[in-house]
């Protein structure tokens, strides 16, 4: 079938065990991603933990641009959220912040096979992806 290269396997023979390492750490890191992404979103939604933004108060900030948004309801700015996960309303970022790593976690197992292989170009290239998703979440490239 013409669709048969486009869903292949893990235990396919033409996957290297790079590309199996990659895909089993992305794999693992959506599961545990989600582990804490739905039980945190529930924690919020039915009140089980205090928000600092109440579900129910929300609709009234949603048109707001965010400088007003975060100086009316006092949300956080930046990684600043590290220090507000008691509240309801940032615990499902937990979940987030682990699904957005994984990438992240998959390249750098990737540099380390790739340096044990001696495949410079391809640890070149990975080092790059990670020095890049490293830029992007350090909020250095921001525009105030």
């Amino acid at each position: 079938t013409r669709y048969r290269d486009f869903f292949m396997t893990i235990d396919d023979d033409r996957i290297s065990s790079e590309q199996r390492r990659f895909a089993a750490t992305i794999e693992f890191g959506m599961r545990c991603g989600l582990a804490l992404l739905v039980p945190g979103f529930m924690a919020y939604v039915f009140g089980w933990v205090p928000a600092a933004v109440p579900l129910e108060s929300l609709s009234q900030y949603w048109g707001l641009p965010v400088a007003e948004f975060r100086q009316l309801t006092g949300a956080p700015e930046g990684w600043s959220w590290l220090a507000h996960l008691g509240k309801g309303d940032t615990l499902p970022l937990i979940g987030i912040v682990v699904l957005c790593a994984t990438a992240l976690f998959a390249f750098i197992g990737l540099i380390i096979a790739c340096l044990v292989r001696r495949d410079w170009p391809y640890a070149v290239i990975a080092a790059l992806q990670v020095m890049v998703l490293v830029l992007a979440a350090s909020g250095l490239l921001t525009a105030h």
